[in-house]
Order: structure tokens, then C-alpha cells, then sequence
């Protein structure tokens, strides 16, 4: 396994006019974490120098061309484009989504080829970068492309781990989308997943119910009986230890998410209400089911405070923690299984 400071932190740089910037650099301020990794932030240093010299920073930057050059214990910015960027803080602006993208696709290459040993994204504008070269919704959506695997995008705060059986689609088409093929692939992704990176030998996993009262028995929604009720069955059956569908109003204020080791929600809000408030803004999310670990803070860009100043860079800080220790708990979880001797040796 690699030394800490070996491992190699790609990061993009997100949307310049929002608040990516100054949590990456915040996160950076405290020179400790360049004993945890060495960073290599997607973008121009003469764009985040500006950026850097606006928000009164005193980090200091190394500007490369090639990620060859990287020097560990410094702050690698790895020049994506040579132009100068027109930033204006708080606008949503085409041009910079652009760079967003920019930034981004080299950083998700770099990624897939090894050159960086996990990424971090910091949070772009879902509007601004839309064009012929990029029609995908997010980052998870282009993740799920070019990575081997089938992404599942998981909210982790601590022990608290909330996943989405659907994301990105609107309220009225989530029925229909809930299939039993959808709920076996979504619930061995987060099993495999609660083993390999999070190190649990034998997760148990809760799903929730699509409607009020887990559909009181079919008189508010047929869905949770006659689809989520027997593929659970069915997959509890073939050992994973999944569990529901409980009634989701509950769920939470009760403290009964405590007995599980991750939450799946069927749908976006159901999940990330309840996650937000619990998390108390430190939650990290996490691109399950990839065969590389990427992780990002869970807020947006934050037009309304950027380039003030006002940013809170925990998120930001607790997705790199997060990247690192999944990378090293994915890797200590594969030499396991090729080398199932080292678990008799490792539990005497």
C-alpha cells in the first residue's frame, strides 16, 4: 500500500465563479494535510492565484504542466489551459462552465489512467455546462461513462450512509423507474460496497418505502408491496441482508437509522433531506459502485457568498478524508480477497 503522502489527490476545480476555489484552498491552508496526500488541483495557477490573491490566502501554489512534475508536500495546480478566465464571483456564466468542464475531463482521465489515485470535485453549476462535448446532467452521470461500474450516488457523515435507488429524475417519473433489475443492481453496488470501502463485514442495509406508510397495504400506492416488498425478499434470500420497506416519515426522527450500516432512499429528496439535516453540513458524497473512488462536498456552488470569503470548507475538507481512507480500505479489501491467507494472518 502506498504511503500517505504518496497518495495522489486529483481535484477539479468546479465552477470558478462559485465557492470551489476557496474551499479547496481553505482545505489546504493547514500544511498537516499535505502529510495525508499530495494534491493536484485541475485548472491554471495564474486563475487561482488571482482567486487566492482576492480571498487574502497565503497558501502557496506550484504551477505544473505535466503531472510528472508534481512535488510532494506542495499544492500542485496542473495547468489544463493557458488563457486568461474573466471571473466575476456569484455569476452564472457559460464561458467559465466551460472550464468547468475543462477541468473535469482532464481530471476524470488522469483518474482512469492512474496518474491520480482518487478524485475530489468541487461542486460546478449544473446549467452553464451544457454543450455538443458534454451532455450529461452532473459529474456522476460522465463518472458512470467513462468508469467501469454502475455509479450509485451515497451521502456519508460518519456512520450515518444514505444512497438513492433514483437521483436526478423529477417526483413523477420515480415510480416508474422502480424495478426489481434497479433494486438488486442498487442493493449489491451498496453491499459490495459497505464491505470493500468501508471495511463491514456484513452490512445491513434498510429501504425505505416510496409511499406514505409503506403504502398502508396497497391503499396509498400499490409500489411498496407488490415491487420493493418481494425483491428485498429476494435478495435478503440470497444473502444480503437488506431489510424494509419501512415507512420513511419515521424513519429517521425515531433514530432508526442508527441499526444500519447504509439507508436506501427511492428517491432524491426522501434521502438528502433527512442526510442534510443530520449531517450538519460535514457530509461528503460519494460515487459508489466505480472502480475508482471519487468523492465531493455536498453543497453547490453558493453563488450568493462566493468570492466573500464566507465559505465553510469542512465538506470540501471531509471529501478528501473520505477519498483517502476509501482508497486505502478498497486496497487493503482486494489484496484480501487475492490473498485470502492474509485474513487468517491478520485475525491470528
Amino acid at each position: 500500500m502506498k504511503k500517505a503522502e504518496n497518495i495522489i489527490v486529483g481535484i477539479s476545480i468546479g465552477d470558478l465563479n462559485g465557492i470551489g476555489s476557496e474551499v479547496i484552498l481553505k482545505t489546504f491552508e493547514d500544511t498537516r494535510m499535505l502529510e495525508l496526500c499530495t494534491p493536484v488541483i485541475f485548472a491554471n495557477v495564474k486563475i487561482l492565484s488571482f482567486i487566492k490573491k482576492n480571498l487574502n490566502s497565503e497558501v502557496a501554489l506550484h504551477g505544473i504542466d505535466r503531472i510528472e512534475q508534481l512535488v510532494k508536500g506542495k499544492i500542485n495546480v496542473l495547468n489544463v489551459w493557458r488563457e486568461g478566465v474573466d471571473i466575476n464571483f456569484g455569476q452564472n456564466d457559460e464561458n467559465v462552465g466551460s472550464y468547468t468542464i475543462k477541468s473535469f475531463v482532464a481530471a476524470t482521465d488522469a483518474l482512469k489512467n492512474g496518474l491520480v489515485d482518487v478524485l475530489v470535485t468541487a461542486p460546478m453549476n449544473k446549467h452553464n455546462i451544457q454543450s455538443e462535448d458534454f451532455k450529461f446532467p452532473g459529474h456522476t452521470d460522465y463518472l458512470d461513462k467513462e468508469l467501469e461500474g454502475n455509479a450509485l450516488m451515497l451521502m456519508v457523515q460518519d456512520n450515518l450512509r444514505v444512497g438513492l435507488l433514483t437521483d436526478h429524475i423529477p417526483v413523477n417519473e420515480v415510480a416508474k423507474h422502480l424495478t426489481e433489475k434497479l433494486i438488486i443492481q442498487k442493493l449489491e453496488t451498496i453491499n459490495l460496497t459497505l464491505k470493500q470501502d468501508f471495511g463491514i463485514n456484513k452490512p445491513k442495509i434498510a429501504v425505505l418505502a416510496l409511499n406514505p406508510h409503506a403504502g398502508d397495504q396497497g391503499v396509498i400506492g400499490k409500489e411498496d408491496d407488490e415491487i420493493i416488498k418481494p425483491t428485498v425478499k429476494k435478495i435478503f434470500e440470497k444473502g444480503i441482508f437488506a431489510f424494509g420497506p419501512y415507512s420513511a416519515d419515521g424513519f429517521f426522527g425515531s433514530g432508526q437509522y442508527k441499526k444500519f450500516d447504509a439507508i436506501i432512499a427511492t428517491y432524491h429528496d426522501q434521502g438528502l433531506i433527512p442526510f442534510k439535516t443530520l449531517s450538519f453540513g460535514n457530509g461528503v458524497n460519494y460515487t459508489a459502485g466505480l472502480n475508482k473512488v471519487r468523492t465531493s462536498p455536498d453543497h453547490g456552488t453558493a453563488y450568493e457568498i462566493a468570492g466573500k470569503g464566507l465559505a465553510d470548507f469542512t465538506s470540501f475538507k471531509e471529501a478528501v478524508y473520505l477519498a483517502i481512507d476509501i482508497y486505502n480500505s478498497r486496497n487493503e479489501y482486494l489484496d484480501l480477497v487475492k490473498n485470502p491467507l492474509k485474513t487468517k494472518e491478520k485475525h491470528g
